[in-house]
């Protein structure tokens, strides 16, 4: 690492983007995943849309609990 930086042309704000949402990364355990790529592949959809269709019934779930 330097001792000094030279931030003189520095653009405060350049990679910033106003209402961008972050898509955090979401880690299975092993055995899960395999699981779900099964069912995936059984069903002939992606690994995303079997996972967003399967929380998205855990949400219905838990809001008709409350």
């Amino acid at each position: 690492m330097k001792d000094e930086y030279d931030f003189s042309t520095a653009e405060r704000g350049k990679f910033f983007r106003k209402g961008a949402r972050l898509m955090p990364p979401v880690y299975l355990e092993p055995e899960v995943l395999e699981y779900l790529c099964e069912r995936a592949s059984a069903r002939g959809v992606s690994l995303s849309s079997l996972v967003n269709t399967l929380l998205k019934q855990q949400i219905e779930l838990i809001d008709a609990g409350k």
